[in-house]
């Protein structure tokens, strides 16, 4: 489907949600159930996300650009419906363009590194961290200071390599002012805090793959198993639906020398289907242990630039002991929660809301196979009856469809209140899906809550709501 015109033009068979045009209104109560999968994205907007699961809890960073901002949740498909802490801020100092932030425990402390920049300028852009004052991740952060070889070149995406004993410090970087291809540099470390020698090159984009838009590798993360070390890393242009991950193995016994680094030469994590530029991710384990999985982020659509989202999905092993990826899976397929998790949300089907003056339309992406479509007039109507346990703040996510080449909006009210707007940003096609989230309030028992037309066209597969408030013990409010 093109077009909004063409939905209307098409022929139409009414479901059991829909009566017959003239009295296209349905009144049954939303279809609830418990959700055993989620779909990405995890994190509707966001890029370079870090992710560790430490003593159960997941604690996750990513770009927020002028703060550090750390969330706490017991679930990793539920992020926005978590504790939201912001630890550490630029406010009183000359940052801006604060990069990547990663969350690291040694010593009973916990440490985050991150790049920044001076005033806005790029080319002052450099590692820095900052220290726990205990062993509580969301606790007092104290800032440290530059973390820097001698060199004091650009650098941004630092993360530290713990082999046989010794730490060390890995970024993507400058050789110099007039040479800004991005190469990755490790160097030996001291301290958590402090790098002890010089620099040295572990990688420079030479395959195609790596500098089709731009020569660049960038956002290391080290991954280990069984006695193996992989860096795996974002290679060429951020901005670019080329932008992949590529992987380096620890072959030698010496990180410091470059011989001991051996690059696979494809791509081992790249655009497919309908996903495009996967990259900068992070790792880490279900709450029980048991499973991987990978963090990352994606463009919203092709084309689309930094425009991203996060998203995660399990990956495995193959038989030589290196990580199989897969390919990232798509919007429109679910994903199973990861082991350990228990379900977060319930899920109520727009196909079985009360609606008026719409229309239901099958979609094979759709989670029941259906979505209310044609909200294009001024009375018509979707609306939910949501039940949840307790008064509170929730995040709302909603699964919709956009394909007009642009944003498009609902208006939204909860329990009869002055409706606040949702923009729908542009899926790629009318037959692909996306999600969306709202904080609303909601009361104890009971609630409805109400999509009448904004601008533009967009169609409503489901809506999810947590079953937790955001400011239950262990989930979401912002402090």
């Amino acid at each position: 489907m093109v077009s909004n015109m063409s939905k209307k033009a098409a022929a139409f068979v009414p479901s059991v949600a829909t009566m017959l045009p003239g009295s296209l209104t349905s009144q049954k109560r939303s279809y609830a159930s418990s959700d055993e999968t989620f779909y990405n994205p995890i994190m509707s907007n966001g890029a370079d996300p870090w992710m560790i699961q430490h003593n159960g809890v997941y604690y996750f960073t990513c770009t927020t650009g002028n703060n550090v901002t750390i969330w706490k949740s017991d679930s990793i498909s539920s992020l926005e419906n978590s504790l939201k802490v912001v630890v550490w801020s630029n406010v009183n100092t000359t940052f801006e363009d604060i990069w990547a932030p990663e969350l690291h425990y040694f010593n009973n402390h916990w440490y985050i590194y991150f790049a920044a920049d001076v005033n806005g300028d790029n080319s002052t852009h450099r590692m820095y961290v900052l220290i726990s004052a205990n062993s509580d991740p969301l606790s007092k952060y104290t800032f440290i200071g530059q973390v820097t070889d001698p060199s004091d070149q650009w650098a941004i995406d630092g993360t530290v390599l713990s082999y046989n004993n010794q730490l060390y410090f890995i970024w993507s970087g400058w050789n110099s002012t007039t040479d800004k291809v991005q190469r990755l540099f490790i160097a030996p470390m001291d301290s958590p805090t402090h790098i002890s020698g010089k620099r040295v090159i572990i990688s420079s984009p030479t395959y195609s793959w790596e500098t089709s838009g731009a020569a660049i590798n960038e956002g290391p993360e080290v991954l280990q198993r069984e006695g193996k070390t992989y860096v795996v890393y974002s290679a060429n242009a951020s901005w670019k639906n080329a932008y992949c991950l590529g992987m380096l193995t620890l072959e030698g016994t010496d990180p410091l020398d470059p011989a001991s680094w051996v690059k696979t030469e494809t791509p081992v994590f790249q655009s497919a289907g309908i996903v495009y530029g996967p990259g900068h991710n992070s790792f880490t384990k279900s709450i029980d242990g048991t499973e991987d999985w990978i963090i990352y982020h994606a463009a919203k659509y092709s084309g689309a630039g930094w425009i991203r989202s996060i998203r995660a999905q399990k990956f495995g092993w193959n038989a030589d002991g290196t990580p199989n990826f897969g390919i990232p899976i798509s919007p429109d397929l679910p994903v199973g929660l990861p082991s350990g998790e228990a379900s977060q949300r319930t899920t109520y089907e727009a196909e079985q809301a009360a609606t008026f003056n719409t229309r239901v339309v099958s979609h094979t992406y759709a989670s029941g196979g259906q979505v209310v479509g044609h909200i294009d007039y001024a009375d018509s109507y979707v609306r939910f009856n949501v039940n949840v346990p307790v008064t509170g703040s929730y995040t709302m996510y909603v699964r919709y469809d956009n394909g007009t080449g642009g944003d498009s909006t609902h208006n939204v009210s909860v329990n009869g209140d002055t409706a606040r707007i949702i923009t729908y940003p542009r899926t790629g096609a009318w037959t692909q899906g996306n999600i969306v989230t709202s904080n609303v309030s909601l009361k104890a028992g009971s609630n409805t809550i109400t999509f009448t037309k904004g601008t533009g066209f967009a169609e409503i597969d489901c809506i999810q709501i947590p079953i937790h408030s955001n400011l239950s013990y262990g989930r979401n409010g912002s402090e």
